[in-house]
């Protein structure tokens, strides 16, 4: 399973962290590759590249807060980038909300919770059901 995965500086350690935790994924690195200071939209861009282009179906986007990179992600209507703080908000944006994209905040969560997001991420389905109209609903921008 390839699983693109991008940081700013701030999230770079975390990014590197949960690489080695996971290191049976595939991962696609979209960088960045130190912690020397860069902007958070291009790398919440080049995961909505890759999302759209198909180079991977999920991802996990890391910068300081969550929320910058996921508001980049986010402009890509391909990627459902969801900011999640702990392991029940990543398994309900995958059961509910079909979200293909974990964003995480490093200086808001630490590895061990980190970890338990992405685990609860990846391994939750998309429930489906009464859950697909709305997604729909997402996919189409009809209220």
């Amino acid at each position: 399973m390839k699983i693109a995965i991008a940081a700013d500086h701030a999230g770079f350690e975390l990014k590197e962290q949960l690489k080695q935790a996971f290191p049976d994924i595939d991962w696609l690195d979209l960088g960045t590759h130190s912690n020397a200071s860069v902007d958070y939209p291009q790398f919440g861009f080049a995961m909505g590249q890759a999302i759209t282009e198909g180079q991977a179906a999920q991802g996990i986007l890391i910068c300081g807060s969550g929320i910058g990179i996921s508001i980049a992600a986010n402009r890509y209507p391909a990627v459902r980038a969801a900011l999640c703080a702990n392991a029940t908000m990543a398994r309900l944006s995958r059961q509910h909300n079909d979200a293909n994209v974990l964003a995480l905040g490093s200086r808001i969560i630490g590895l061990d919770l980190a970890r338990d997001c992405v685990s609860a991420f990846l391994d939750t389905p998309f429930e489906g059901g009464r859950h697909q109209r709305r997604a729909d609903m997402l996919d189409t921008r009809q209220g």
